[in-house]
């Protein structure tokens, strides 16, 4: 079975189609809407965590301690031990995951925030409070006067 190509649709009657122009804004605010997304998530991701920081040495010690106690372990034990083993072997592999680059996205974010806070009516407060450094909005060009 063929399909026919959908028909290229037109602007209603009474209507202009849009302008060249008019599509480069829209995806130019599609794009620093992704660029503030993506720095927004990667900040959530990497925000500090309260009390002292565990190792990669200290995370193996205590997932060897667990692969030992769960051979003699009492069924109910047993499986909070398992859940612990997952939970650490998750942390370990986090803890080698290097593939967001912040400084990439820092950068991303930079070009992009003025613009998008400016269409949006974000203030220099709601930024603060979302978790981005003054300084990056420094360097983004937004200041706490606007």
């Amino acid at each position: 079975m063929v399909r026919k190509a959908a028909p290229v649709k037109k602007a209603a009657p009474g209507r202009k189609a849009m302008s060249d122009g008019h599509k480069a804004a829209l995806a130019e605010g599609r794009e620093q809407g992704r660029a503030v997304r993506r720095y927004l998530e990667a900040l959530e991701q990497h925000r500090p965590k309260r009390g002292r920081k565990r190792t990669s040495e200290a995370l193996e010690r205590r997932l060897t301690a667990v692969e030992g106690s769960l051979a003699e372990a009492a069924p109910l034990d047993r499986l909070h031990l398992i859940q612990e083993r997952l939970d650490l072997q998750s942390e370990l592999a986090g803890m080698n995951d290097n593939g967001v680059d912040v400084a990439e996205l820092k950068d991303a974010f930079v070009g992009a925030a003025a613009g998008y806070g400016a269409r949006r009516g974000i203030t220099y407060s709601a930024w603060r409070a979302a978790g981005v450094p003054p300084g990056v909005l420094r360097r983004a060009g937004i200041s706490r006067s606007q």
